[in-house]
């Protein structure tokens, strides 16, 4: 069950890593391995408030991508509701396609807003996000279904 998270203080900085995301997709993927959002859980965004890497025993496909979780509960969670756990945007940075930009986020600075996962390019994106988040989904909303259009499909 996902657990209401406060939009601010929502960014979670694990040991870096590098992720080379393919900006031709309608989900974020690294180009090399599929996975989206580098490999992080995404339902533990809700149920633990935190990013926490996924297993490769827990995959699943979808939209194309891998996902990976830490459990299997969270697998069946996502799989149940993809559309509720996974990044909105397909993980682009929402303040990069409220100007009309495909930015890919990073799983490791993101927040919840209305019961959604945003991921961002850089905390200045996420801190804009947080100043006004109603305005920018709105107009990232508006921007979306025209700028997919131009990504690729696998």
């Amino acid at each position: 069950m996902a657990i209401a998270v406060p939009l601010f203080g929502l960014c979670a900085l694990i040991a870096p890593f590098s992720v080379a995301s393919a900006m031709t997709e309608r989900v974020v993927v690294d180009r090399h391995t599929g996975l989206a959002i580098g490999g992080i859980d995404p339902v533990s965004y809700f149920t633990q408030a935190e990013a926490v890497k996924g297993l490769a025993d827990f995959e699943a496909v979808s939209d194309g991508a891998i996902w990976r979780f830490a459990r299997e509960s969270n697998r069946a969670f996502f799989l149940a509701n993809p559309d509720v756990y996974g990044p909105r945007f397909g993980g682009y940075d929402p303040v990069g396609i409220a100007n009309g930009k495909a930015v890919a986020g990073s799983g490791q600075i993101w927040a919840i807003h209305d019961q959604r996962l945003y991921l961002f390019d850089g905390e200045d994106t996420r801190a804009a996000f947080v100043a006004d988040p109603r305005r920018l989904v709105k107009e990232a909303e508006q921007r979306w279904i025209a700028l997919s259009e131009t990504l690729a499909l696998d």
